[in-house]
Parts: structure tokens; sequence; C-alpha cells
């Protein structure tokens, strides 16, 4: 059991590293500071898109529209925290 734990702690990590990349991809991307025409880039942005964006969608929908401002990303590492802390230190001792 505590194998699944570390393993879902391990998704959670790399979970958000994906969303941190995906926002500083899309500050790149939206300054154009790396080019848009690229395919590589292209690729890359699409699957940071089809990574993240299942994960927004719901935020999104209760979130208040801010103009330009996106804080769903946020919010989503606020759940990982919250899940990661909880696995860790309520989870992992009680199995243990």
């Amino acid at each position: 059991m505590l194998a699944l734990i570390q393993t879902l702690v391990l998704v959670l990590d790399l979970l958000w590293w994906v969303i941190i990349l995906s926002a500083v991809f899309s500050w790149l991307y939206a300054f154009n500071v790396i080019n848009s025409r690229n395919q590589v880039v292209d690729t890359i942005g699409t699957m940071l898109f089809r990574v993240t964006e299942p994960l927004y969608r719901p935020i999104r929908r209760f979130m208040p529209d801010l103009g330009g401002i996106d804080l769903s990303p946020i919010i989503v590492l606020i759940i990982i925290f919250f899940v990661r802390t909880f696995l860790l230190t309520t989870v992992a001792p009680a199995i243990l």
C-alpha cells in the first residue's frame, strides 16, 4: 500500500511540473519569445494543452471572468499540494 501512495505522490509531483511548464510556455508563446510556427514548439504546446486543459476546464466553469487572467493553474496547484500533503501526513502514517 505504501508503494501505491509513493506512486501517487510521484504522479502528483510530475503533474505539478507539467503545470508550471505549461504556464511558462504559454507566457513565452503569448509574448512571441518562441517561434509559434516551429513544428517542435507547436507539438510541445499541443501536448501541454492536452495534459492540462482537462484539469483546468472544470475550474474555469466556476471561476468568474477576470479578463485575461487565468487563475485555474494556481487553483489546480493548490489542490495538488493539498492531496499530496494529505497522502503523506495522514494516509501514509495510518498505513504504517
